[in-house]
């Protein structure tokens, strides 16, 4: 079985280090933050099953950073940090944290907590109910895997993209308006620029060409998105 991924989040390099030491030690595939402004894009390059999150970071703190995560992913966040106030651990439940472990600490409580939490999220404690799906002819998406399977190919995608491909799939053969897409993947389209949507429906089309998916996705001018299904991915 493939390891575990953890990102760890912390800029004091000493204790990122320690950390990601004793990690492997367990077998656990870790990697440590590099790029402090660009923490969403490194965290959705490895995709991991868990983050461990310093509050004080350069640039924006953990909660914001926990807010943004939090956008496209619901893998456990815990914070890391040296405040203790009481405050300070509401915020990182309130921001979308799942526990707070308080510096200086012990290498067994971290690895207990890390243990509990991919068990809750992942293992023998986490919700068996039945998985979600949408189909079009031999295409699937797996929507709490948020995985698109085309015939034998298994393409991982990030939230937005399993949104536009639910909503494409879901409403096969018909157009998907702006509106509609617009809506779905943000809450306030007012401060949204209509540009965003090209740039998130041209990742999608690029992830289906790098997976060499016959199938496309047409512009329909004026009006929106369609699935076109290619013949032999009927």
């Amino acid at each position: 079985m493939a390891a575990q991924r953890i990102f760890i989040v912390e800029d004091d390099l000493k204790i990122a280090a320690m950390l990601a030491e004793t990690l492997r030690k367990y077998h656990y595939d870790v990697e440590t933050a590099k790029d402090f402004d660009r923490i969403l894009e490194e965290f959705e390059a490895f995709d991991p099953h868990m983050v461990l999150l310093d509050i004080n970071l350069p640039s924006y703190d953990g909660y914001y950073w926990c807010r943004q995560l939090r956008q496209t992913s619901t893998c456990p966040i815990l914070f890391i940090s040296a405040r203790s106030g009481e405050m300070d651990q509401v915020f990182a439940l309130e921001n979308g944290g799942d526990d707070f472990i308080t510096k200086p600490f012990h290498y067994e409580i971290v690895l207990a907590k890390i243990r509990s939490h991919l068990r809750r999220a992942y293992g023998e404690y986490a919700p068996k109910q039945e998985e979600r799906s949408v189909k079009a002819g031999r295409i699937s998406l797996f929507l709490e895997r948020m995985e698109l399977h085309v015939k034998a190919a298994v393409i991982p995608l990030q939230k937005k993209e399993c949104t536009i491909m639910e909503l494409l799939l879901a409403q096969y053969p018909k157009v998907v308006t702006r509106e509609q897409l617009l809506e779905e993947l943000w809450d306030d389209q007012a401060f949204v620029d209509e540009n965003t949507l090209n740039v998130n429906m041209t990742r999608v089309r690029k992830k289906l060409a790098d997976y060499e998916v016959l199938s496309s996705i047409e512009t329909v001018r004026g009006s929106g998105y369609r699935l076109l299904i290619h013949e032999e991915e009927l």
